[in-house]
């Protein structure tokens, strides 16, 4: 039976928060609220690790997909200092356009600051 605690909810808008920042320095401060320092990312197009190439994923995200932001799809499930949930990245001048969709899991540390999330990209346009 899932589990989910204000933990899991308060870490994954956390994750919204970074993926959604706009401004080199917006973008630093939230990745630093969302994950450790040596916290990761692995998706089918990204393996990193650190505050400096996490922000890259993202900033690489916005450029590819300008105007677009992440929203949660459905809720977060959530057990000891785990999470899933579902993702669109949406268009709002686009009509509410998500040509991209995806799954997370993320793992928590003590602080519930994020130490590994493991992507799935669910719907991905061709070419991207």
């Amino acid at each position: 039976m899932p589990a989910n605690t204000d933990r899991h909810a308060t870490a994954v808008a956390r994750y919204f928060e970074a993926w959604n920042a706009t401004g080199s320095e917006e973008l630093t401060n939230a990745v630093a609220a969302a994950w450790t320092e040596d916290g990761t990312y692995t998706d089918p197009l990204a393996d990193v690790r650190g505050h400096a190439q996490l922000a890259a994923v993202i900033s690489a995200a916005h450029e590819q997909f300008p105007g677009f932001a992440f929203r949660l799809t459905g809720s977060v499930d959530g057990h000891h200092d785990t999470a899933r949930f579902s993702w669109e990245l949406v268009s709002e001048a686009e009509g509410g356009a998500a040509p991209v969709a995806g799954s997370d899991v993320l793992t928590l540390d003590a602080e519930g600051r994020i130490t590994s999330v493991i992507g799935f990209l669910d719907r991905v346009p061709a070419g991207a």
